[in-house]
C-alpha cells in the first residue's frame, strides 16, 4: 500500500512538472481578472469581481462573487451576460448593482435579480446618499454645438467639427460638445426624480475626462452635500492646466463652494472620516504638472484647519483609506521598485502635523496595487507580482503579514513554469545607483548565453514597480527564452522626489544615459548574449527606443517601439494635454530656451545614425502621441534601407484594448524578435 501510494505521488509530481510550460499569450488572456468591489457591513464577507476574456467572441464577461472571510469560501453572485458593479450593500445583505445601465437589486438568498430603475437613458457612476433619499450619476451633455450637424440643422448629413479654442481632441476621441456632469437626484424605491445637473450646463467635465469615474465625487456624511471634483476651465485653458478642485454643493441652500481654492494642481479623491469629522484628499501643488509628489491633505471640522499629512515625506501617494476608528489613514506608495502599504497617524491640528510620522507597514516584493478597506484587525488590498496577475489579500495590521484570499488563477499558474526574477544595482554615468528588476527564463541556465532585452517604461514619470500586464508583461517576454532588464531610470517614482522630478526637460539626456548604464552592466555577465541584444518600450519607452536607435553605438540589434514620441515638433503640435509638453520639454519649439529639447534630445534628430532593426506599432486613434509619429518613424527606416515593420492599429489608441489586436500585438511583438534577434 505504502508503495503504490508513494508511486501516486512520485506519478503526480512527474505529470505536474510536464505539464509546467513557459507563460504564452493564449494563456495569458485565458487568466481571470480580479477586482476588488467592497466588504459586507458586518466585516464578514469580501464581494469581487472577475473578468474573463473570450478570445472567439473577442469580449469580456464581469461577474461578481462572495468570499467569507471567515472560511474563505467562494460563492458566484451574478450569472448575466456583461459586467456589474455594486452600487450599495445593506445590513441585510440586499445587493444593489449598475447593470447595463440600470440599478437591479438581489437579496442575500435570492437566485435572480431585480430591475429597480428604469431610467430614460443609462445610468452611469452612480453613488447613493447615506440615508438613501439621494442618488448621483454622471451622464454626458450636450453643451456646444461643434459637429457641423448640431450647428447646421439644415445639413444632418455633414460631419465636419468647428472648434475656436483647444480641447478639440482627448485621448482618442474628438470633442463633440458634450461634458461629463454629475446629476443629483431624489431616490424612492427606484424612481429617479428632481433631477439636478450641479454644473449646470457649463461646458466642464466631472468626473473628469478620460478616465475620472465614481471616485470624483462623494456626499457629506449626514447627506446634506455632495462634493465634486472638476476643472472649470474651458477651450486652451483646460488644455494647459490640471488645477482641479473639489466643490461643496450644499443640497438644501442649492450654493457651491471650492473647498480647495488657492491650491494650484490636482485635487482629487475626496473622502470623509468615518466619524465624519475630517475631509481627505490627495493634491499637487504644481499646476500642468500631471506627476507632481502626490500629498495627503486633511481637513479638520472641528478646528477648520487644514494641513498636510506628508509634507515631510519624500514619496508620492498612489491611493488611501480611512482606519475604521478615524485615527489613522492607511496608504500605498511607490519604494524602491514596489508598491507598499504605509500609515499615517491624523493629528487634530496643522502645528501637530509637522511631526507625523510616515510608517512603511508592508515589505516584499510586490505591489500592493489597491486597497480596498478594512475589517477588524485586517487591511483588505489586491496584489500583483511580475509573474502573477492580481488576486485579493488581507494584510494582518498586528502580524505585518499577507495572506492570499482569492485564489482565482492558481491553477492556471500551476502549469506555468516559474521565472526567476532578481534585483540589480548599477552605477550610473553621474555616480548614483540605478536599481533594475531581471527577469530570467524559464530553467535559467547561468552556463548558457541568452539573447537579453532593455525594458524602456513609459511615463515617464510612472514606476516600475511588481506590475502586472496583459499586454507588456515581462514575465511574458523572459518566457519565450529572453532575460529582460527592466531599470528605475530617472523619472520615477519610489527613489524620492528629486529623482523622479530630475526627467523633466531632459528627457533624452540624463535617462537615456540611465538606459545604457543597465544594458551595459548585465552585458557583464557570461550568460548574456552581447551579439543579441534588444531595446523595447511605448510612449516614453518608444520614445526612448527611437532616441537609442541614434545613440546606441552598435550595442543593439534590435528594437521595437509602441506609440512612441519621433518627432518632439511635430508631436508638441499635435498632441492634447499640452500642460503635459509644456511641463516636460520646458514648453513650446518656438521659444529658444527650450532648444536642446528639440534638437539633442529629438529622436528625429538622430536618424542619420539610424542603422538597426525597428518595428514600429501606432495606434490609429491615439491623440496622446498622434499617429503621424510612428508613421514617420517607420518611414524614415524605410526611406534608409532599414530592416523595419509597421503594425497599424486603426482603431486602437494609446493601449490595445481588443483581445484580438493584443494577439496581433503578441505575434507580430515575438516574431519580430525570433527573426531579429
Amino acid at each position: 500500500m505504502k508503495k503504490k501510494l508513494l508511486l501516486s505521488v512520485s506519478m503526480a509530481l512527474t505529470l505536474t512538472s510536464q505539464a509546467q510550460e513557459p507563460l504564452n499569450p493564449s494563456t495569458l488572456w485565458k487568466l481571470g481578472r480580479v477586482s476588488a468591489e467592497t466588504i459586507s457591513p458586518d466585516h464578514k464577507d469580501l464581494f469581487f469581481g472577475v473578468s474573463n476574456y473570450n478570445l472567439e467572441t473577442n469580449s469580456s464577461e464581469r461577474n461578481l462573487y462572495k468570499l467569507s472571510l471567515s472560511n474563505q469560501s467562494v460563492q458566484q453572485v451574478t450569472f448575466e451576460k456583461g459586467g456589474e458593479t455594486i452600487v450599495d450593500l445593506a445590513k441585510d445583505g440586499t445587493l444593489t448593482y449598475l447593470w447595463k445601465g440600470q440599478l437591479w437589486k438581489k437579496g442575500p438568498n435570492a437566485t435572480d435579480a431585480v430591475q429597480v430603475t428604469q431610467y430614460a437613458s443609462d445610468l452611469e457612476n452612480v453613488r447613493f446618499s447615506s440615508d438613501g433619499k439621494y442618488i448621483l450619476f454622471s451622464q454626458a451633455v450636450l453643451v456646444k454645438d461643434y459637429k457641423s450637424s448640431v450647428k447646421y440643422p439644415d445639413l444632418p448629413k455633414s460631419n465636419a467639427y468647428i472648434y475656436d479654442q483647444l480641447d478639440y481632441r482627448h485621448w482618442d476621441s474628438f470633442n463633440e460638445g458634450k461634458f461629463n456632469h454629475p446629476f443629483l437626484a431624489r431616490y424612492e424605491e427606484g424612481a429617479i426624480t428632481e433631477v439636478i445637473d450641479l454644473l449646470k450646463d457649463e461646458a466642464f467635465y466631472s468626473p473628469q475626462a478620460p478616465f475620472g469615474g465614481v471616485e470624483d465625487y462623494i456626499f457629506s456624511p449626514d447627506s446634506k452635500a455632495v462634493l465634486y471634483v472638476c476643472k472649470k476651465k474651458f477651450g486652451t485653458d483646460y488644455a494647459l492646466s490640471t488645477n482641479t478642485d473639489i466643490y461643496r454643493y450644499e443640497i438644501g441652500s442649492q450654493e457651491t463652494t471650492n473647498l480647495t481654492s488657492g491650491m494650484s494642481g490636482y485635487d482629487t479623491n475626496p473622502s470623509y472620516s468615518n466619524d465624519g469629522q475630517q475631509l481627505a484628499w490627495l493634491s499637487m501643488k504644481k499646476d500642468g504638472y500631471e506627476a507632481d509628489k502626490n500629498d495627503l491633505i486633511i481637513f479638520d471640522k472641528k478646528s477648520s484647519q487644514r494641513f498636510n499629512l506628508t509634507a515631510a515625506w519624500d514619496g508620492t501617494v498612489n491611493s488611501f483609506i480611512w482606519s475604521t476608528d478615524s485615527r489613522s489613514i492607511y496608504f500605498t506608495a511607490a519604494v524602491k521598485g514596489t508598491v507598499q502599504l504605509f500609515e499615517v497617524q491624523v493629528p487634530k491640528s496643522s502645528k501637530a502635523a509637522t511631526s507625523v510620522k510616515v510608517i512603511q507597514l508592508s515589505q516584499g516584493q510586490h505591489d500592493i496595487a489597491s486597497l480596498i478597506g478594512q475589517a477588524e484587525n485586517k487591511l483588505i488590498v489586491s496584489l500583483t507580482k511580475l509573474t502573477r496577475a492580481a488576486e485579493i489579500y488581507s494584510f494582518d495590521l498586528a502580524k505585518k503579514s499577507l495572506e492570499q484570499l482569492t485564489k482565482v488563477n492558481d491553477e492556471a499558474y500551476s502549469r506555468i513554469i516559474e521565472n526567476k526574477v532578481s534585483t540589480r544595482i548599477s552605477k550610473t554615468t553621474d555616480g548614483q545607483e540605478l536599481f533594475s528588476w531581471v527577469i530570467y527564463p524559464p530553467n535559467f541556465d547561468a552556463t548558457k548565453k541568452y539573447p537579453t532585452i532593455l525594458y524602456c517604461e513609459g511615463g515617464p514619470q510612472s514606476a516600475l514597480t511588481q506590475f502586472y500586464s496583459f499586454r507588456w508583461n515581462l514575465q511574458l517576454i523572459a518566457s519565450q527564452g529572453y532575460i529582460v532588464i527592466a531599470p528605475n531610470r530617472r523619472g520615477m517614482p519610489g527613489w524620492g522626489v528629486k529623482w523622479n522630478e530630475a526627467i523633466s526637460t531632459d528627457w533624452g539626456g540624463q535617462p537615456i544615459q540611465d538606459y545604457l548604464t543597465a544594458i551595459d552592466d548585465i552585458s557583464k555577465e557570461s550568460y548574456v548574449d552581447t551579439t543579441r541584444r534588444g531595446a523595447i518600450g511605448a510612449s516614453y519607452g518608444g520614445y526612448s527606443v527611437f532616441m537609442l536607435a541614434g545613440v546606441h553605438a552598435n550595442r543593439f540589434k534590435s528594437f521595437i517601439a509602441h506609440n512612441g514620441l519621433f518627432d518632439m515638433r511635430s508631436w508638441y503640435g499635435t498632441t492634447e494635454e499640452l500642460f503635459f509638453a509644456n511641463q516636460e520639454l520646458g514648453g513650446p519649439y518656438w521659444d529658444s530656451k527650450n532648444a536642446k529639447t528639440y534638437t539633442d534630445y529629438n529622436p528625429v534628430m538622430h536618424v542619420n545614425k539610424w542603422n538597426t532593426p525597428i518595428l514600429v506599432f501606432q495606434g490609429g486613434i491615439d491623440f496622446r502621441v498622434p499617429v503621424g509619429q510612428g508613421l514617420a518613424a517607420f518611414q524614415a527606416a524605410q526611406l534608409k534601407n532599414i530592416k523595419s515593420r509597421l503594425v497599424y492599429l486603426p482603431e486602437e489608441n494609446h493601449w490595445v484594448l481588443s483581445g484580438h489586436n493584443a494577439q496581433v500585438w503578441q505575434r507580430e511583438f515575438f516574431g519580430w524578435l525570433k527573426e531579429t534577434l
